[in-house]
């Protein structure tokens, strides 16, 4: 008789545990979706496995594999590869990962006593529809309940369509309107651990039939795949730049794998591919372990640290402007300037106490959950709002612990100190500071204060300041410097205007500072801080000081990046002394023909020396037009990104200029990566019609980068809060907005970073630190403390000063360790 859809409904899973339990009751189950939570009766689990004689967990260390290829149509023509391919799997590779398979497609084996309870995976390879009766159905839930392994491949997805429960266990169902057609596409592949990847290339390119996804399971399941959608046609329904293609879950006490791939007969001939399975079938078979729960959002609790001020006081935190961890758990956070809203600011030249602020540097400390103000610098930085020629961003703008923080207390601040403006002239100093902390009572010692370094900087015009810190292995300390000059005299196109100045300094000119080889504003610098307060310089920086070009004297020997606008946040990943760093673009919404790009905000890995192009060129060498007196207002040629000049009468360094390196990451309100086509000179069209997404997974508008760490995973630690190892190598990249923009973790090519090389992967965190009013909407800071938890600081909601929503977060982890447990693994407990 043939079955009808009403017997797959939403209730069917109860229906299903009643026949197999002999008369328990449907309403003891409910008709309510499953989930990889315990079983709302913490008997029932026992009695299925009772019932069908099911060994927990079922298999032994003779591994068996199920393949079931039932289908309610025609048989897919795949099916005879699939089986020919899970076979051969079990067959070869080393002796500890080979298994025994059988194949069927008679659904009675979900039924029949003690037969299933002696395989170690069940993979469906069916053709889709449904193939189960609710009997049969039972007795599957009944194994994975127990402690059994689901392999789903391709069509399974469209398997048992009207059960809930079997919706769970594949994770997502197919769109009615998927393509059909087999097509080339690029799968990411973000898991570098789980054996179903960790030896599949970054970038792995393939045919196949790519299914869209109903609902995407992303957050729900551990991706492990994606397919990228801009290589190949989607159609319709498709998912966008997050599209998942194979994952992985724990689920109702077994363990659950599904990859849309294999939809076709040759993609089991595929090497990789088999891999692929290969390595699938190793965690549901129980034969290793993996960790299936490191991207399941519900496994992450973000919780705020600090309380809002009280009235008139700045006592839990100041305007949120960066944040370093200590190696004993505390955490230190700086405030740029900015005072309580309460309190009037002064943008009147003529007073002594313009702009004059108060830096303020709070620790909190994990042990006792309390803060201390540790103590306050006099900055140039608190003039309020207003456009370029009143606010002003300087202050206290960076914060980084000695190496050897534990035992001699060094504290190093970047900031801009009142007392050394010059009001007439509107010029200030730039420096870095070493003073002594005391651990016994959290205070900073301000008398101990040491001058590392210094540098004029103009403060007519706000903004971009810069201001982060990093040290590397060999423990030098890389200072991220803005270039401080307005975009609004070149219609926000490249900030090259030499005309604009106050009592001969330009202020709207960047080939004057960050274009510079002898100005160190616009740059990242690195030095050798030394006991005695001083510095020296390592070797490989991008100048020494010395050069002889064209008379000599015209380069820094501090500058390890020029040509970059405002990094604000800058990490250096210390197994690599890779530097990361982020930087926000100037102000024009719409690439111009004439001018050039539209503003790109901008994320570099940098593995050595260079030039990273503003003003001339922006995100993958993508040249501004070039302008001069007498009219700033007419285009001159674009600039050449391989050798580029400063030309500027403002220039005090070289014209012959470093070559440009490409960026990693650069998007607008246009999209992420936005790329066009080139004439025969290599100049972009800069028509928005024109133009291609390279990185389809961000979008600006209102956008300002805040560049994250790298995570690095440490086994030896026992802190229970730690991210998984998933996570390590990952780089952490942000914005200060949290729609379309950035807040991903991203992986890169090891053959391509540094070169300008894109991203191979991404994916989103803003479920994870969460976003939105009542989240981390206005991301200010974020680092890894040594306990692999994440701290993060929120800005707040206004400018230039802190409110209610002013906060220090830390993001933790509860999701637990790999599955299944090393007692539970088939071939080790064989073994005991």
């Amino acid at each position: 008789m043939q079955r009808t859809p009403h017997h797959r409904s939403r209730s069917r899973r109860g229906i299903a545990a009643a026949v197999a339990l002999g008369g328990l009751t449907a309403s003891l189950l409910g008709g309510n979706a499953a989930n990889a939570g315990p079983h709302p009766d913490p008997g029932l689990k026992e009695r299925i496995a009772t019932t069908l004689s099911l060994p927990t967990p079922p298999g032994g260390a003779d591994v068996k594999v199920l393949v079931f290829h039932a289908s309610a149509g025609e048989e897919s023509p795949a099916v005879d590869a699939g089986i020919a391919a899970v076979e051969k799997i079990g067959l070869t590779g080393p002796e500890a990962g080979r298994f025994k398979t059988v194949a069927t497609d008679d659904a009675a084996v979900f039924t029949k006593g003690k037969q299933l309870g002696k395989y170690n995976a069940v993979v469906f390879l069916t053709g889709g529809g449904d193939v189960l009766d609710p009997e049969q159905e039972a007795g599957l839930e009944a194994y994975m309940e127990a402690g059994g392994g689901f392999l789903g491949i391709h069509d399974a997805a469209r398997t048992e369509p009207y059960s809930d429960w079997f919706t769970g266990l594949v994770g997502a169902r197919p769109a009615a309107d998927s393509p059909t057609a087999v097509q080339r596409a690029t799968v990411e592949i973000g898991d570098r651990q789980h054996p179903a990847t960790k030896n599949l290339p970054l970038e792995w390119k393939r045919p196949d039939k790519w299914l869209n996804w109903k609902d995407n399971p992303s957050g729900d399941v551990h991706t492990v795949a994606r397919v990228r959608e801009i290589t190949y046609t989607p159609g319709k329904s498709a998912n966008g730049w997050d599209h998942p293609v194979s994952w992985c879950r724990d689920y109702d006490g077994g363990r659950s794998f599904y990859t849309a791939m294999g939809g076709t007969a040759a993609s089991f001939a595929e090497t990789d591919f088999r891999d692929h399975l290969r390595g699938a079938l190793a965690w549901t078979s129980r034969i290793s372990q993996a960790d299936c729960k490191a991207t399941i959002d519900s496994n992450y609790t973000a919780e705020r640290l600090t309380q809002p001020n009280q009235p008139g006081q700045n006592d839990q935190i100041g305007e949120p402007h960066g944040l370093v961890t200590a190696k004993d758990g505390r955490v230190f956070y700086i405030g740029r300037g900015g005072a309580d809203s309460s309190v009037p600011v002064v943008t009147d030249w003529k007073d002594p106490d313009v702009g004059k602020g108060e830096g303020e540097i709070h620790v909190y400390d994990p042990a006792t959950k309390k803060v201390t103000l540790a103590g306050k610098l006099s900055v140039f930085g608190n003039k309020g709002g207003g456009d370029e020629l009143v606010k002003v961003e300087e202050g206290l703008l960076g914060i980084e612990l000695d190496p050897d923080f534990a035992t001699n207390g060094w504290v190093y601040l970047h900031y801009t100190p009142h007392a050394k403006i010059d009001r007439d002239k509107q010029m200030a100093v730039r420096q870095v500071s070493r003073f002594t902390f005391d651990p016994a009572t959290n205070k900073l010692d301000l008398a101990s204060e040491k001058v590392l370094l210094h540098w004029p900087v103009q403060i007519h015009s706000c903004c971009h300041a810069g201001g982060g810190m990093a040290w590397d292995s060999k423990d030098n300390l890389y200072i991220a410097t803005g270039d401080n000059n307005s975009s609004g005299f070149s219609d926000g196109y490249s900030g090259n205007n030499p005309e604009p100045n106050y009592k001969g300094v330009s202020f709207a000119d960047a080939r004057r500072t960050a274009g510079n080889t002898n100005n160190l504003n616009g740059k990242i610098l690195r030095i050798h801080p030394e006991d005695d307060g001083t510095y020296t310089l390592p070797s490989g920086n991008l100048f020494t000081g010395k050069e002889p070009d064209e008379g000599g004297g015209k380069t820094r020997g501090e500058i390890y990046v020029m040509g970059v606008r405002n990094p604000a946040r800058i990490s250096v990943d210390t197994s690599t002394d890779t530097l990361y760093a982020g930087w926000v673009g100037p102000d024009a919404g719409a690439p111009s023909t004439t001018w050039g790009p539209a503003k790109y905000d901008t994320f570099a890995a940098i593995t050595k020396a260079g030039n990273h192009g503003w003003p001339y060129c922006m995100g993958n060498k993508q040249p501004y037009r070039d302008r001069n007196l007498p009219d700033p207002s007419k285009p001159l040629g674009w600039y050449d990104c391989d050798a580029p000049r400063n030309e500027s009468p403002n220039n005090d360094g070289l014209v012959k200029l470093p070559p440009v390196t490409g960026n990693t990451i650069w998007y607008s309100p246009q999209g992420g990566g936005v790329d066009y086509p080139r004439d025969a000179d290599g100049i972009p069209s800069y028509k928005v019609e024109d133009q291609k997404e390279l990185l389809p997974w961000l979008k600006g508008g209102g956008q300002a980068t805040m560049n994250g760490p790298v995570y690095r995973y440490d086994a030896s630690s026992t802190s229970e809060a730690k991210w998984p190892s998933y996570w390590d190598g990952k780089w952490f990249v942000g914005d200060f907005y949290d729609d379309t923009q950035p807040r991903h973790a991203v992986l890169t090519d090891p053959k391509t970073v540094g070169k300008g090389g894109l991203p191979t992967h991404a994916e989103s965190l803003k479920k994870i630190i969460p976003v939105g009013a009542d989240g981390i909407r206005n991301l200010m800071d974020w680092k890894f403390a040594p306990d692999g938890s994440l701290y993060v600081l929120d800005y707040g909601r206004g400018f230039f000063t802190s409110d209610s929503k002013s906060a220090l977060w830390r993001v933790t982890y509860k999701g637990g360790g790999p599955t299944p447990a090393v007692a539970d693994l088939a071939r080790k407990a064989a073994a005991q």
